[in-house]
């Protein structure tokens, strides 16, 4: 197992910091099929319980629109035009399948397809900033220091369960570790990658990512534990599936984008 962790990191890390760094439309296009293979993985999980069917499909191809068409030069219309349609091509699918459980099927195909599509079109949006390479480091490692640091806070003096029900190994204590990591992480990534931004907002934007992160990984733990498996999929040896690997970023990339924008940074 550990070597299959090894194995996939060292040829998925560099890939990804190449798409990252190229930007434009090859991150979002990777984006997109990220998004549409994660919502394969989340109908397949839902489907494991046996109540939804296949108009639920449909939210595979519309979760990856949804991401490239944030990487358009934005216009409210558009995206209003593309829901309203993906809506009306539901609906009528519903209605030729003839299938019980089409009502059903169409909400969890909208609410996939949304519910991915568009937060992770957040990661091109936020590569098209100003130093929007910068911005999607930061991002990315004060996820993965605030998961590390909760990890092993947890480890070291975890006693008192976050959700037990949801995720049993998680703990309160593992929590607090993960904000001040995430929060000194981001406080001294800022001082370098981020000039326009001081130390105490880069500390305040690691909190609030490590405040939401925390709740993307539960959120897909909700769907693991009423499918009853494990991981989403094992499309990545040693790593479970694309979703595994993002959910915590379903969360932190809207938050970071949306923060950065109101603060004016």
């Amino acid at each position: 197992m550990l070597k299959q962790r090894v194995i996939s990191a060292v040829i998925l890390i560099p890939l990804v910091f190449l798409l990252a760094w190229l930007g434009g439309w090859w991150f979002t296009l990777a984006v997109a099929l990220y998004a549409g293979v994660t919502a394969w993985e989340l109908f397949r999980m839902v489907g494991l319980n046996a109540f939804a069917r296949p108009v639920m499909w449909l939210g595979v191809p519309v979760a990856g629109l949804l991401v490239l068409e944030g990487g358009l030069p934005q216009d409210p219309i558009r995206l209003q035009a593309l829901l309203t349609i993906v809506i009306l091509v539901g609906l009528a699918a519903a209605l030729f399948l003839n299938h019980p459980n089409a009502p059903t099927d169409l909400l969890i195909t909208l609410g996939g397809a949304f519910y991915l599509g568009m937060t992770l079109r957040f990661l091109p949006l936020l590569r098209e900033r100003q130093d929007g390479l910068m911005w999607l480091l930061v991002t990315a490692v004060t996820v993965w220091v605030m998961d590390s640091g909760a990890y092993f806070t947890g480890r070291a003096i975890g006693k008192h369960k976050l959700w037990p029900r949801i995720s049993p190994k998680k703990t309160w204590e593992g929590f607090v570790g993960g904000l001040v990591t995430g929060a000194m992480a981001a406080a001294l990534m800022a001082q370098f990658w981020l000039p326009t931004i001081t130390w105490r907002e880069g500390a305040l934007l690691g909190l609030a990512i490590s405040l939401v992160g925390p709740l993307g990984d539960l959120s897909e733990s909700l769907f693991k534990r009423q499918a009853g498996v494990k991981d989403s999929s094992n499309l990545i040896p040693g790593h479970g599936g694309f979703f595994d690997r993002v959910d915590s970023f379903i969360f932190a990339a809207p938050v970071v984008f949306l923060i950065a924008q109101f603060a004016g940074w």
